[in-house]
C-alpha cells in the first residue's frame, strides 16, 4: 500500500507539475499534436491495441487484495475497480502525451525513463529522482509479489501430480518451500540469461502468456456465465471482452514472432513435464481424482442448469480411512451395475488450522492427502466396471446439513456407507 501511495502521488504531483510549469493556455496545445505524426496503418492501430492491454497488467491485484476486503466485497471490488479507472485515466494518458511531445527536444531519451524526465522538465531532479525511486520500489513489490504467486502456484502443481512431489519440499529451520521458490526464482532468472536482459524481448514475452491467460480467462468466465443463465447486455459485454483479448494476443503472436517461439517452447517444456509427471504417478500409483469440491457459497448440486449434478442410482458415502474403501467401493459398483455411482467424502479436520499463507492456492481437497488417497482408491477399483462415476468432496468445515442436503438432492436408488 505504501509503496503503490507513494508511486501514485509521483504520478499526480507529475501532472500538476506539468500543468503549472506550461500553463493552462499552452497545456491545450499538446493535444493536437497528437495527430502531427505520420499517419498510422490498420496494422500498427491494431498492434498497438494489443499492446496497450500490458498497461491493466496491474487489475489482478484486485483479486489478490479480494480476502481483505470490507464486506459487501461486490460493492467494494467496484469502487476499487471505479478508482483504478479514474487514476488511469487522469495519469497514463495525458503523462503519455506530454511524454512524447514535451521532450521532443531531449536527445537519446529512454522511453523507460519518460515519466522520470517529464517530473524533471516539469518541476527540477528531485520530482525526477521520487518519480524514478517510487517506480523502483512499485517494481519490487510487484516482483515479491508475482515470486509469491509463482511458486504457490508450483506448490499447487505438485499437489495436482503434475510436478513431482519434491517440489513440496519445505526447509526444516523456517518451515519454507525451499525447491518451490528456488523455482519461481531461477526460471526467471534463466530467462533473463538466455535473453540477454534484452528488456524488448523480455516485455514481448511478458506479453505472450498475459494475454493468454487473461484470453482463457475471459473465455472460461463466458462460459461459466451462460452455464448460470447469463443472457442480455451482461453477457454480450463480457463476450465483447472476451473477443477483444483474444484479437490483442493473436495479433501479439504474429508482431512479435521470436517471443511467440520462446514462450511457446517454454510453455511446451512445460507441458511434457506435467504431463510426464502425471502419466508417472497415474500408473505407478493411485490414480489422481479432481472430485467437485463443494463450496457453501457455490453448492455443486445446487448449479444451475447445464452444470446441475445429475441423479444417481448409488451413493456411496466413502470412509476417512482409505483401508476400508475397498470393499465399500466392490459393494457399490456390484449394487449399480452398469448404471451411475456417485462417490461422497467429507474431510477430517487438519491437523493444523491457521491463517492460510500469503497469495496460497486455497484448495482444501489439494491439501487432504487422506482423502487423495480414498479417491484414488475409489477410482482405481471401480475403474471398468463403472463408466458412470463422479465424485463429490466435502470440507471438512461445510456447515451442518450439508451431506444430507447432497443426499437429497441426488436421489439415489441405494446408499452405502
Amino acid at each position: 500500500m505504501i509503496f503503490a501511495v507513494l508511486a501514485a502521488a509521483a504520478q499526480l504531483i507529475t501532472v500538476v507539475a506539468v500543468v503549472v510549469h506550461v500553463g493552462l493556455f499552452h497545456i491545450g496545445e499538446t493535444f493536437p499534436r497528437m495527430f502531427s505524426g505520420p499517419r498510422l496503418t490498420p496494422l500498427s492501430v491494431l498492434t498497438g491495441f494489443a499492446g496497450a492491454f500490458l498497461a491493466f497488467s496491474g487489475l489482478e491485484s484486485i483479486a489478490q487484495l479480494s480476502p481483505a476486503m470490507a464486506r459487501p466485497r461486490r460493492q467494494v471490488a467496484r469502487r476499487a475497480m471505479l478508482m483504478v479507472v479514474i487514476t488511469i485515466g487522469l495519469t497514463s494518458p495525458l503523462l503519455t502525451l506530454w511524454s512524447t511531445t514535451l521532450l521532443s527536444n531531449v536527445k537519446n531519451a529512454d522511453p523507460n525513463q519518460f515519466i522520470s524526465l517529464l517530473g524533471g522538465y516539469a518541476a527540477g531532479q528531485w520530482l525526477a529522482w521520487s518519480v524514478a525511486i517510487s517506480a523502483a520500489l512499485l517494481l519490487v513489490f510487484a516482483s515479491n509479489t508475482a515470486l509469491i504467486g509463482s511458486y504457490h502456484v508450483f506448490l499447487a502443481l505438485s499437489k495436482m501430480r503434475f510436478l513431482p512431489r519434491v517440489v513440496e519440499t519445505r526447509n526444516r529451520l523456517r518451515n519454507t518451500p525451499t525447491l518451490a521458490i528456488g523455482l519461481a526464482v531461477g526460471i526467471p532468472l534463466a530467462i533473463v540469461v538466455i535473453s540477454q536482459a534484452n528488456v524488448a524481448l523480455l516485455g514481448d514475452l511478458y506479453a505472450f502468456g498475459l494475454l493468454g491467460a487473461f484470453a482463457m480467462t475471459c473465455f472460461s468466465l463466458d462460459i461459466v456465465r451462460w452455464h448460470d443463465g447469463w443472457r442480455g447486455v451482461a453477457f454480450t459485454v463480457g463476450v465483447l471482452t472476451t473477443v477483444f483479448v483474444t484479437v490483442g494476443w493473436i495479433t501479439n503472436l504474429f508482431a512479435k514472432p521470436m517471443a511467440t517461439l520462446f514462450g511457446g517452447g517454454i510453455t511446451v517444456i512445460g507441458m511434457v513435464v506435467a504431463i510426464t509427471t502425471y502419466y508417472i504417478e497415474h500408473h505407478h500409483g493411485l490414480p489422481s481424482v479432481f472430485p467437485h469440491i463443494h463450496h457453501e457459497q457455490r453448492p455443486v448440486v445446487m448449479i444451475a442448469h447445464g452444470r446441475r449434478l445429475r441423479p444417481c442410482y448409488v451413493l456411496a458415502v466413502l470412509p476417512q480411512v482409505p483401508e476400508q474403501a475397498d470393499a465399500l467401493v466392490a459393494a457399490a459398483a456390484a449394487a449399480a451395475g452398469s448404471r451411475s455411482v456417485l462417490f461422497l467424502y467429507q474431510g477430517a479436520p487438519p491437523r493444523r488450522v491457521g491463517l492460510p499463507h500469503l497469495m496460497e492456492v486455497l484448495d482444501p481437497y489439494l491439501n487432504d492427502r487422506t482423502a487423495q488417497e480414498v479417491f484414488g482408491r475409489a477410482d482405481r477399483d471401480a475403474r471398468g466396471h463403472v463408466p458412470d462415476r463422479r465424485y463429490i468432496y466435502v470440507p471438512w468445515n461445510a456447515p451442518e446439513g450439508t451431506m444430507e442436503g447432497i443426499l437429497e438432492t441426488a436421489r439415489p436408488v441405494k446408499t452405502l456407507r
